[in-house]
């Protein structure tokens, strides 16, 4: 209730605001007649119609993050008119042309009938809404983007309207006070086109960062223009400042996990399942190899503290569309041999529920379902493990021992080499592409193309070379002998790979230098660099010795069919 109530301050607010200076117009044509039957309907219809467009608005956002075909570009090309709008006066000049017309013919029409003036002022308040909903910007800006991240839902209807309403009362309180106003607001009209450029810019920043292949989550530091900057610091005394003083399980995080799109290794579960519990919330999708890394430290505590009360979860949540597919992450879970539940996430409903960013992230809640700890990415083990037991004794319950797991791992699942990293994730769709070298040929979207490998390569640079087919998330091999070629210094390669569409297997070969890679082979090659793609997921393709060296790195499929869709390293 107290963030609605804030919402309902702010609108307030832009009675101050340049941004009000379009509509006063119309409303101070309807300020002659009887208030109830003129200026209430115009104002109610104008709240609506505000409210209406933006949620609107907002579910383009969350379309941004959570669809990756064609509705994602048009809801991209949704917002970006909006920030376009605001940015450039001869664009929103040229959206609100028609609704500017339309307020012109109806604010000039004759008063007509007692009868027929609520409904005349209606259609003018309804007119009026959809002509503020562009000006707006920087309420419009942070919703926006909030709602990239948390989901457009009845809430955010709610704060919209809300805000609407708060602009109403003030715009009726205008009335009584006189045109004297609208004279005094117009010497702001300078600043407006500052306010609406910066409010533009911050909605545009909410789709190119998506549109660059940022992790959606990253769409949060997005979510506060600078344009809104008493909106974003009423907002901001409203967050809770301690994790430890969550909500109650009930009503907490956990409360999200119905909505999982289906559980392995358990029944479904909800929060009164796991009351009493000591709760670990590992946040993973299988291709990644940060996340796989995890997994020894993980298994190890479930396996030692499950009997004392600690119930571990992991919430699949998906970063590429193979990733969705319920048998891709059952075979997962079953190769990597996970035993604890694994939910599956493929809406994100869980992941913004907890106000995650990151693959992988560790969230620990006490017996009462309260949020004591957290952690995001590959560190602080054993500080983890210490606030399990911690919580564990807090509960009362009896701990196995009182030291620190170091599980042993192989494979994809050994802890990186960091004193040899010098090499970062490379994607290569080219809704995410990075570091790539053109060469002869640049990057051609969604069409067959023969590709000429670029002579030379600088650090961490890839290229192609043969006939390929680039699509937003991955490459797809279109010819024989399809080749990729990366510098690289790390001692792992690791690549995120698929057979090909019809599931019919792809045999590849790779070389470090132009040579097999005899004893710096991966685990999914042999030492002549020979391996099989027979499923998504990720292969390690070389584990150096001696890793003290930029080094070239090239894999050859020998069929077409193949899709490539990252390069990671250790």
């Amino acid at each position: 209730m107290l963030i609605i109530l804030v919402a309902f301050l702010g609108g307030v607010l832009t009675i101050v605001s340049p941004c009000i200076l379009p509509i006063l117009p119309f409303v101070f044509a309807r300020g002659a007649g009887s208030f109830r039957t003129h200026a209430l309907p115009l104002l109610a219809g104008m709240a609506v119609a505000f409210a209406a467009v933006a949620s609107l608005a907002a579910v383009g956002g969350a379309w941004v993050v959570t669809l990756s075909e064609g509705a994602r570009y048009a809801a991209m090309g949704l917002l970006a008119l909006f920030g376009l709008a605001l940015l450039l006066p001869a664009v929103g000049d040229w959206m609100s042309r028609p609704l500017v017309a339309l307020g012109n013919r109806l604010t000039s029409a004759t008063p007509g009938s007692a009868r027929t003036a609520p409904l005349l002022s209606l259609g003018l308040g309804i007119g009026t809404g959809l002509l503020w909903a562009p000006c707006a910007g920087p309420i419009l800006g942070l919703l926006l983007t909030s709602a990239a991240l948390n989901g457009a839902n009845i809430q955010t209807s709610l704060l919209l309207l809300s805000f609407a309403s708060g602009a109403a009362v003030a715009l009726a309180a205008a009335l009584w006070l006189g045109r004297g106003m609208a004279t005094a607001l117009r010497r702001m009209l300078p600043a407006a086109h500052g306010l609406r450029r910066l409010a533009g810019a911050a909605v545009l920043a909410g789709v190119t960062l998506p549109a660059l292949g940022w992790n959606p989550a990253l769409l949060s530091s997005a979510s506060a223009p600078g344009a809104a900057r008493l909106e974003q610091q009423l907002v901001e005394q409203l967050r809770p400042s301690e994790p430890a003083q969550a909500a109650p399980r009930v009503n907490g995080p956990l409360a999200s996990l119905p909505d999982a799109r289906g559980w392995l290794n358990s029944g479904p579960l909800s929060a009164t399942d796991l009351d009493g519990k000591i709760v670990l919330v590992d946040f993973w999708t299988y291709s990644c190899i940060n996340c796989l890394r995890t997994l020894p430290y993980l298994k190890t505590w479930h396996d030692k503290y499950k009997d004392a009360g600690l119930e571990v979860i992991g919430v699949h949540t998906p970063e590429f569309a193979f990733e969705k597919s319920p048998a891709n992450v059952r075979r997962a879970v079953a190769d990597l041999g996970i035993q604890y539940p694994v939910a599956q996430d493929n809406e994100f409903k869980i992941w913004r529920a907890f106000r995650n960013q990151s693959w992988p992230a560790f969230y620990l809640l006490d017996g009462q379902g309260r949020l004591r700890y957290t952690v995001a990415g590959e560190h602080d083990y054993a500080q983890t493990e210490r606030m399990i037991q911690r919580l564990l004794a807090e509960a009362g319950r009896t701990l196995p021992d009182s030291g620190v797991a170091l599980p042993a791992a192989h494979g994809v699942e050994a802890p990186p080499q960091w004193s040899t990293l010098h090499s970062g994730e490379s994607y290569l769709g080219y809704g995410k592409a990075t570091s790539y070298a053109p060469g002869g040929t640049p990057i051609r979207q969604d069409r067959d193309t023969a590709y000429v490998p670029a002579a030379g390569l600088g650090a961490n640079q890839w290229t192609l070379a043969g006939s390929w087919r680039l699509e937003p998330e991955r490459a797809v091999v279109t010819g024989n002998h399809g080749r990729i070629i990366q510098r690289f210094r790390a001692r792992d390669l690791h690549m995120v790979l698929g057979p090909s569409a019809d599931g019919r297997p792809v045999r590849f070969r790779v070389t470090l230098d132009g040579r097999p890679p005899l004893v710096d082979h991966g685990t999914d090659v042999n030492e002549q660099g020979e391996g099989v793609i027979d499923r998504q997921k990720l292969y390690q393709l070389i584990r150096q010795q001696a890793p003290d060296r930029d080094r070239v790195f090239q894999i050859e499929f020998l069929e077409p069919g193949a899709e490539a869709y990252a390069f990671t390293f250790g």
